[in-house]
């Protein structure tokens, strides 16, 4: 049987934690959805970013669409879909590192890389960041939780 090898939620309480955290923060979502507090172009790629990390079908997919949309090219948006980000404004850089770094450590980057960001960003704008990163990872890892279940019901052909 093939393992299944993309992240998942561990238990149902881990998610519903998750959701909690962040329907409990719904004034930071309406911030980050405002357009001129982080560009809709730059939380695409940050959402990108965190789902090449979590390997997440449905996201990947929903967010590429999105991301080209918002103007991204698509030669970006496969980099992204790599971790690697040629294409991405220079600007950018440095917080789509973060959000792979916040995303391969399960929303638990290293003190010293986070005042790192906050120092080149902000402490506003990095929340709100990180707002896209908790959003993306919750949608990544439910997804992927389903998957996992279609893998087992499936003997492991679901890879």
């Amino acid at each position: 049987m093939n393992t299944f090898r993309r992240r998942t939620y561990r238990s149902p309480r881990d998610a519903v934690a998750d959701l909690w955290r962040i329907f409990s923060s719904r004034k930071k979502i309406r911030a980050l959805m405002r357009e001129d507090r982080i560009p809709p172009a730059f939380r695409e790629r940050i959402m990108l970013t965190v789902t090449a990390v979590n390997r997440c079908r449905y996201c990947s997919y929903a967010h590429s669409r999105e991301a080209l949309a918002r103007g991204i090219p698509q030669k970006e948006i496969e980099n992204l879909a790599e971790g690697m980000f040629a294409g991405s404004p220079a600007r950018e850089v440095p917080a789509l590192l973060y959000a792979q770094h916040w995303a391969e450590r399960d929303g638990r980057p290293e003190q010293d890389v986070r005042e790192k960001v906050v120092a080149a960003y902000g402490s506003e704008e990095v929340e709100l960041m990180e707002m896209a990163m908790r959003l993306i990872r919750a949608g990544n890892l439910l997804g992927n939780t389903f998957d996992y279940f279609l893998h087992r019901i499936s003997f492991g052909r679901l890879g």
